[in-house]
């Protein structure tokens, strides 16, 4: 008896892992996005359009070093170290960005030094009509150790690529901040890779903006590095504000802590969040954590949060993921009420303490100051 096969053609699978999603320089290798894909589902990208292809005239922000002007090198045009050590697009806008940035900004901390100072960067969009690509290089040599803040205000259509580098022996905390008008789009790729015994604190602060998109992508590839990834957003009506964030172990006894939190208010005020941790076969003796905690604060508004964690070996002192978005704690503001405070400043004591954890992570009182403020404004907003 003779059976007959039919050749099937095997069925496309799409990729769902981090680790596994295609990389180039060229935007074309990407294709236009279609909203199918998994790390474009959750993003408004008909708003983001603009930014598939580099921009051509590029005058859409301008940049203003405040502090620590003595540590920017000269721009770095595409192929001069460091620029591209480690860094290679993941998503068309990266490779758009890539390719329409001429020179980049190359932040360089000398080997041994100990800035105390932080270097602020400030980015001031020039309208919301107007468009720019950049590339900047953060890097700290063996030793070294300083905080580096990137500040962004005005209104722009800016797509963002930052590399970080935190060489052997290092301590590197990298700022970005988003108070943008709420007609900027700004989308961004900060990849970092983080040396033996390194440390690499990164905070990614979204207030302002209609759509904010910011993805941290950190290696932790020497023996002893660290990677200590925070978050906070407050969504208001119409806003999107987005971090996709990916923690790959690949060192041995490497320690990871993730941490986002965010708060929402207003009709379609959308946050999303999604994590994603990978513990390498090589990382032994690994520590990780990641976590995301939303606050909803009235009705008609979303936040989406998705963590993954991926295990490759056994050898690991501890993992662990976790996500929670809710309402008031009808118990916390019982507690207050019953102390004779009335609801509305039990609400506002309550939004405080449950953001400001991230807040008093920074280490630095003048932006604390600022953040505080510009929450107590959103409360106001809230309760009026």
């Amino acid at each position: 008896m003779t059976t007959a096969y039919t050749e099937v053609e095997p069925a496309f699978v799409p990729v769902q892992t981090r680790s596994e999603r295609p990389r180039s320089f060229d935007p074309e290798d990407f294709g236009t996005p279609n909203g199918r894909e998994v790390n474009w589902k959750h993003t408004p990208i008909a708003r983001l359009a603009g930014m598939f292809a580099p921009a051509v005239a590029g005058d859409g922000v301008v940049y203003e070093v405040e502090t620590g002007a003595q540590f920017v090198s000269a721009p770095l045009a595409a192929g001069s170290t460091p620029r591209g050590e480690f860094f290679v697009p993941e998503d068309i806008v990266a490779a758009a960005a890539w390719q329409g940035t001429d020179e980049g900004m190359h932040v360089r901390i000398p080997r041994d030094e100990e800035v105390a100072e932080p270097i602020l960067v400030t980015i001031t969009g020039q309208g919301a009509d107007k468009r720019a690509d950049a590339h900047i290089v953060i890097e700290a040599l063996e030793n070294s150790a300083a905080t580096v803040v990137l500040r962004h205000r005005g209104s722009a259509q800016y797509a963002q690529n930052v590399e970080i580098i935190a060489r052997p022996g290092s301590r590197l905390t990298v700022i970005t901040v988003q108070r943008w008008e709420d007609d900027a789009v700004h989308a961004a790729s900060h990849q970092a890779r983080v040396d033996k015994d390194a440390v690499l604190k990164h905070f990614v602060i979204s207030f302002g903006g209609g759509i904010v998109r910011v993805n941290p992508t950190v290696e932790l590839s020497g023996t002893g590095s660290e990677g200590r990834l925070y978050g906070l957003s407050y969504a208001d009506a119409g806003q999107h504000l987005e971090s996709q964030v990916y923690l790959h172990h690949k060192g041995a006894h490497t320690t990871g802590d993730v941490l986002y939190k965010g708060a929402l208010q207003g009709e379609s005020a959308h946050s999303v969040w999604i994590g994603d941790v990978l513990i390498g076969p090589d990382a032994t003796g690994t520590d990780s954590y990641e976590a995301n905690r939303n606050l909803v604060l009235t009705e008609g508004a979303r936040a989406d949060s998705i963590p993954n964690l991926e295990i490759q070996t056994g050898d690991i002192q501890g993992a662990g993921h976790a996500s929670a978005t809710g309402r008031f704690d009808d118990e916390q503001l019982f507690y207050l009420q019953a102390r004779g405070i009335d609801e509305e400043e039990a609400r506002r004591l309550v939004v405080l303490g449950f953001l400001s954890d991230i807040v008093q992570r920074l280490g630095i009182p003048a932006i604390e100051e600022e953040l505080l403020a510009a929450i107590e404004i959103e409360l106001a907003a809230v309760n009026a």
